[in-house]
């Protein structure tokens, strides 16, 4: 019998893509499913932190918005339904990720532009500093030791106090308490939207309380206990959902009178309140 040797070279050995694994993808999480997770949102628009490979607040409330605009159950969990709509409207590759990450580079965007481009060429800059020979930089001899942060409140989002909230709270009741969820979401995503935007007040009150801006304000309902769930839509609004696609006016088209209002750029309907630019 003779035997035929073939140079290994002669031959390519293709690693198979996996895709998810079988468990629900979580909060908490870590690991290879995580940076596909991000890595597709991230493809899709709906993350633009980095790719870590670590299931954060910023992975879940992308999870939310895909959910949300793709008609899914709302709830921040990763299960068969999410993977197959993630795995079908957006591409992912392995092999081109995982090297980036290893050579330390940060994502500015994955997916959408050459791949020259969605990177930084730079690594973290402790690196940086062993890679050049520096140590450790020492404390002047006078320098004193730097005190912690201050503690912050439980639970309240960096750039907004307790009384923010608790109005944004009753803003959200007073307006949109009949709405389902999302709608209550929507009101507060308006609310901060405007906030950012240079055409209005740059503070909660001063959004809320702005003449003729609130019917909430006007009838006095703005003055209602919130429920919990008010409480709750206010802060998923802070923490990075907007179903409204980024409006700043909302209306109720059974109620409204004003000529103007019809005017704005339509966005989307949520519940009984059509949403503008």
């Amino acid at each position: 019998m003779t035997m035929v040797l073939f140079p290994m070279s002669e031959f390519t050995f293709v690693k198979p893509v996996q895709g998810f694994s079988n468990q629900v993808i979580q909060q908490g999480a870590t690991g290879d499913d995580v940076i596909e997770l991000q890595s597709r949102l991230q493809y899709l628009g709906f993350y633009n932190g980095e790719i870590d490979g670590v299931f954060g607040w910023g992975t879940y409330w992308a999870v939310r918005n895909f959910q949300y605009e793709f008609g899914l159950e709302i709830d921040g969990l990763v299960g068969q339904e999410v993977k197959d709509r993630l795995n079908k409207a957006s591409n992912y590759d392995e092999g081109y990720v995982k090297e980036q990450i290893r050579q330390g580079k940060d994502f500015t965007h994955y997916g959408g532009v050459p791949k020259s481009k969605q990177t930084e060429g730079q690594k973290k800059q402790q690196q940086q500093k062993t890679n050049q020979g520096e140590g450790t930089p020492q404390p002047e001899q006078n320098e004193q030791p730097k005190q912690p942060d201050e503690p912050t409140a439980v639970n309240v989002p960096s750039g907004y106090s307790q009384n923010d909230i608790q109005l944004m709270a009753n803003a959200v009741y007073g307006e949109a308490r009949g709405e389902p969820y999302v709608g209550q979401v929507a009101v507060a995503a308006v609310i901060l939207n405007r906030v950012q935007s240079a055409s209005f007040p740059n503070t909660a009150s001063g959004v809320i309380f702005e003449p003729r801006a609130f019917t909430a304000v006007a009838d006095g309902q703005i003055w209602l206990e919130p429920n919990d769930q008010a409480k709750e839509a206010v802060l998923d609004a802070i923490n990075g959902w907007d179903p409204t696609g980024q409006a700043i006016y909302y209306f109720n088209p059974k109620t409204a009178t004003s000529d103007w209002i019809w005017s704005r750029p339509q966005i989307k309907q949520i519940g009984k309140h059509i949403f503008c630019k």
